[in-house]
């Protein structure tokens, strides 16, 4: 079964249902009302050929069972441990019609589903989550409807279906709107990357630091919480050019680590932080950075987080001018991702792979990895605005430098001016000002000096301030910093 079928339907994926629990858990029972308990007590104990004296005693009478069976009276707690007692069930199955170990055994195998994910091919482990979902549902059991949505979610998030991945965290969302703010974080995250995979960094930003402010100005913020925050908010920092932001966030969560004890966390730390070293020259502290994050994702067998870091180290040894150990690494990277069938991010890393080609003066074997990425904009896998823009736009801008290297200019113009709305929607404000200067330049030589100057004024209205104009005041440091 494909995750591709599962939809949104007035909030939530429409999945199957089921009744796993045979026909003692029908939908009617499951409630705590005073009517669904007393028709489940009098069932209980028919089945059992026990009169309603036998059920009260010692401790009630036979007509306080009655009235409570026809659902006049609703049983207090201690009445309710007293007939499950008598009636050889649990407390829990008595009061919602659900067995004890339903929703343990659903836990156990959402774990399951989430080491599929980590492991395997993402189609597997979305149709594990929607089954279990659906089996939540069934049970009426919501956090384990959370963390199946959310399971989901992270599927689509990595086969690149961005506008269902965004639905689903948004449903997570809804459903935990009463539990405590951390618990929602996760979900919170994952929008904010669906929205950063589409180009929308400033929405991304936004996500992010209102809930690290509301998570901070809570009085008791919690540590995991703002690590996965930081963490998550340093690419779309980078992505818009606000560097300063970036590293202090990397600061902060560099700050928080010890306070963490789940290592995949430390790990998406580690990664993170190390763009910020990279982006200020320290290439030999980001390789190491992302050393720590790489063993740590080894010891958990998250092949996909295992795989990023891969790709960054690829990026690392590239900016270093080190192209041999840059393809190297980004050549595990694709790979470990395809065999994964997380189609964007494969996308993503051949079109780091490709400029890594073109500087090794294999320039067509780049160009056959870039132009299947952009086909057609109705076939559902092409990079394009909404999915995967920067690194469409990259994939363009590379085809233009390309196209000048074989004298064609009119092609390398139209790949760059391709380029350029990708760019500008997403706020990728360093890669437009370098974009604009190959533009400006290109347009120079041509003999068309307005037009070249116009490029260069909208690459220098980027690279002015970078970040200033776009984003509002940093969050607060966390008190207990």
């Amino acid at each position: 079964m494909s995750h591709v079928a599962v939809r949104e339907q007035r909030g939530e994926p429409a999945v199957e249902r089921r009744n796993p629990q045979g026909p003692r858990a029908d939908r009617t029972d499951r409630t705590d009302t005073p009517a669904a308990i007393g028709r489940r007590v009098l069932r209980l104990r028919t089945e059992l050929g026990l009169t309603q004296r036998e059920l009260a005693e010692p401790a009630y009478t036979p007509a306080y069972v009655s009235t409570l069976e026809s659902g006049k009276v609703r049983p207090s707690e201690a009445a309710l441990r007293h007939l499950a007692g008598r009636l050889g069930i649990d407390y829990e199955e008595l009061t919602t019609g659900r067995p004890a170990h339903v929703a343990a055994g659903l836990r156990l195998r959402l774990t399951d589903a989430r080491l599929a994910l980590a492991t395997g091919p993402t189609a597997d482990a979305a149709a594990l989550f929607s089954l279990l979902h659906a089996e939540a549902v069934e049970q009426e059991l919501v956090g384990e409807q959370a963390a199946a949505l959310l399971g989901l979610a992270d599927c689509l998030l990595e086969s690149g279906e961005l506008a269902d991945a965004q639905s689903h965290f948004a449903s997570v969302e809804r459903l935990l709107a009463d539990e405590p703010l951390p618990r929602r974080v996760p979900a919170i995250r994952g929008r904010a990357t669906a929205h950063l995979l589409t180009g929308e960094l400033r929405y991304a930003c936004y996500l992010l630091e209102s809930t690290l402010d509301e998570l901070n100005a809570s009085g008791m913020p919690d540590p995991d919480s703002l690590l996965l925050l930081y963490t998550a908010s340093i690419a779309p920092y980078m992505d818009m050019g606000a560097h300063a932001r970036a590293a202090q966030a990397a600061e902060l969560a560099l700050a928080l680590a010890p306070r963490v004890s789940d290592p995949a966390l430390v790990a998406g730390m580690h990664r993170g932080v190390a763009r910020t070293l990279i982006a200020e020259g320290r290439i030999a502290e980001a390789d190491a950075s992302l050393a720590k994050a790489q063993e740590l994702y080894r010891q958990l067998h998250i092949r996909t987080e295992l795989a990023h870091c891969h790709w960054m180290r690829g990026y690392v040894h590239a900016q270093d001018g080190d192209l041999e150990r840059a393809e190297h690494e980004l050549r595990m990277a694709r790979d470990m991702l395809a065999s994964k069938r997380a189609a964007l991010f494969t996308e993503q890393v051949e079109v780091e792979l490709a400029d890594v080609l073109r500087r090794r003066g294999r320039s067509d074997e780049a160009r056959a990895l870039l132009r299947p990425l952009l086909r057609p904009e109705q076939d559902a896998g092409a990079l394009r605005a909404g999915r995967g823009a920067v690194h469409a736009g990259g994939a363009h801008r590379l085809l233009g430098l390309i196209a000048e290297d074989d004298g064609d200019t009119a092609s390398a113009e139209r790949h760059y001016r391709a380029a350029l709305p990708l760019l500008q929607e997403s706020s990728a404000a360093g890669d437009l000002a370098d974009l604009c200067r190959l533009l400006g330049d290109l347009l120079r030589r041509l003999g068309r000096v307005e037009e070249a100057l116009d490029a260069y004024r909208t690459g220098l209205g980027h690279r002015a301030a970078p970040g200033t104009t776009t984003l509002g005041p940093a969050p607060a440091a966390p008190p207990m910093m």
